[in-house]
């Protein structure tokens, strides 16, 4: 991945499983958001493929493409309500332009939608009008609007207290485990990785590629790396062995 003669990652090479809840993570100017944009159709790589299943996502023509990507649902880091829409008109949104539907199953649809996030009645709301941990939820309503097979996430704890962070992460796992929904997540906070991850790749911003793929748990179990131990830990293992040290001298 690369933007001009500036490259961002290369020598990427993990797989995305059906029902994973899959965490891209890494340090800040590592490449998780490009990567995301490689993975949704928004950039292209400089160099290899991205298959979905057997598909060459960039290699195929425009028409297969979108085909694939009516597959996806993302979610983006503000939540990216139209602020002029209230919650139905939002969700309502890609139904009425890329299917056939009228208004009355639209409508059934919208209600359902947010039922599923906890948002229940709140149709006639303004996003506005309602909390940012409740934008989130509305945003993951209509990313789901279209009944994706993936859903893509880019930093959904952002700006959350703890509270409304972990309300999110149940509600990823309840996705996950009742409507069988591929999950992939851009995020850097620990609590969110280690509470819902089930598979992840780790990206390095200095040697600009990936240092590891697996279960966020394992690599911090069985990892050796110092870049990936750091991460994981935010460098309390240092600090215990440190004082451990420290009070085997004493």
């Amino acid at each position: 991945m690369a933007y001009g003669d500036f490259l961002i990652q290369q020598n990427l090479n993990f797989t995305i499983d059906r029902g994973d809840v899959f965490i891209i993570m890494g340090g800040s100017g590592c490449g998780k958001s490009t990567l995301l944009k490689t993975l949704i159709g928004l950039h292209p790589p400089a160099k290899g493929d991205v298959f979905y299943e057997a598909q060459n996502f960039w290699k195929t023509d425009a028409d297969e493409r979108v085909l694939i990507m009516r597959r996806i649902g993302v979610l983006y880091q503000s939540g990216a309500l139209f602020s002029s829409l209230t919650l139905s008109e939002n969700i309502a949104l890609p139904l009425a332009e890329f299917t056939g539907m009228g208004r009355a199953e639209i409508q059934d649809i919208v209600s359902y939608k947010l039922a599923l996030v906890g948002l229940a009645g709140f149709e006639d709301y303004y996003p506005a009008e309602i909390s940012g941990g409740m934008q989130k939820r509305a945003g993951l309503a209509r990313a789901m609007a279209m009944d994706p097979e993936i859903l893509f996430f880019d930093e959904p704890s952002a700006g959350l207290d703890p509270v409304s962070a972990r309300l999110l992460d149940d509600l990823i796992i309840n996705l996950r485990d009742t409507l069988g929904t591929t999950i992939v997540v851009v995020t850097h906070e620990l609590a969110s990785i280690f509470a819902i991850g089930n598979n992840s790749v780790f990206l390095d911003p200095e040697t600009k590629t990936m240092l590891a793929t697996g279960p966020p748990k394992t690599l911090l179990a069985e990892s050796t790396d110092p870049k990936i131990i750091q991460f994981l830990t935010r460098g309390e293992r240092n600090v215990k062995q440190s004082s451990a040290n420290c009070a085997n001298s004493l």
